[in-house]
C-alpha cells in the first residue's frame, strides 16, 4: 500500500494480482458531497462504455449481455446504478467496492485516470504526474530496506535539496504550478533516506520545536 498526495489529499494506491487499484473515495475526500460524484460518473453512458470496453479487454469472466442491458438503460430517468449493481451484474474486476478497514471504492488505474477527467482536468494530470513519481521511486528501490546512510549523509542534505531546487526542478521542464510539488516529493525521499523520517512524522513528533522555530518543513530537517 502507498499513498500519493493532491492539493494536500493523501489517496491510497494498492497492487491487487500485479495491477495498481487507486482508491476513488480518497480522490473525492476533498470535494463537497465526494460520494455523489462517483454516483454521478458511474451512471453516465460514456463512463459505462468505457468501464464495458475495460472489462472486455481485461475481464473473460465479464457478463457482456448483463452489460448491453446496463447501457440501453444507464441515463434515463428512471434507472439508477450504483457500483454494487455495476459488480454483481456484469462481473466486473476493474471497480470494487469494499468494508471494513480498507472500505470505499477503488479502481483499477486506468479507470481511475477516467475518473479524474470526470472531476477535472487539472486533478487528472496531477494524479497522472504522482502517480508516475510513485512508480519512479518504487522502480529505483527506494523503499528497500538497506543502510540509508551509505547513501547520503546529514552534512550534504543541504547540497542535495539545492540540487532539486537548482538541476533536477529546470532539467524536467514543469509547468511552474507543479513545480513545488515535485519539489516537495523529492525532498521527502531525501528525509527519508537521510533522517528515515518525513517531515510530517518529524513533525508530529515534534510539535513544541516546531512552534517554536515557525520554519519550513524541509528546513526542520537540518536540526534533526
Amino acid at each position: 500500500m502507498s499513498k500519493i498526495t493532491i492539493d494536500g489529499t493523501d489517496i491510497t494506491v494498492i497492487n491487487k494480482d500485479g495491477s495498481d487499484y487507486i482508491s476513488l473515495t480518497d480522490m473525492v475526500s476533498g470535494f463537497e458531497d465526494g460520494s455523489k460524484l462517483i454516483e454521478r460518473w458511474i451512471n453516465s453512458k460514456n463512463t459505462v462504455d468505457f468501464l464495458g470496453v475495460w472489462e472486455q479487454f481485461y475481464n473473460p469472466s465479464f457478463n457482456s449481455p448483463e452489460f448491453r442491458g446496463i447501457r440501453e438503460n444507464v441515463g434515463s430517468g428512471n434507472y439508477f446504478l450504483s457500483i454494487k449493481k455495476w459488480i454483481e451484474k456484469t462481473n466486473a474486476i476493474g471497480i470494487e467496492a469494499k468494508t471494513g478497514r480498507y472500505g470505499g471504492t477503488w479502481a483499477q488505474v486506468d479507470i481511475a485516470f477516467e475518473f479524474g477527467t470526470y472531476i477535472s482536468p487539472t486533478f487528472k494530470l496531477l494524479l497522472i504526474t504522482e502517480f508516475k513519481l510513485l512508480k519512479q521511486k518504487e522502480a529505483s528501490g527506494i523503499d528497500q530496506v538497506w543502510d540509508f546512510r551509505r547513501f547520503l549523509t546529514k552534512a550534504n542534505y543541504r547540497i542535495q535539496t539545492d540540487a532539486i531546487q537548482e538541476v533536477l526542478i529546470p532539467l524536467r521542464n514543469l509547468p511552474k504550478k507543479l513545480e513545488g510539488i515535485v519539489y516537495a516529493e523529492e525532498a521527502e525521499v531525501l528525509n527519508k533516506v537521510v533522517f528515515n523520517k518525513t517531515a510530517k512524522e518529524w513533525n508530529a513528533e515534534n510539535p513544541d520545536l516546531v512552534k517554536k522555530i515557525k520554519i519550513s518543513e524541509t528546513t526542520v530537517r537540518l536540526i534533526n
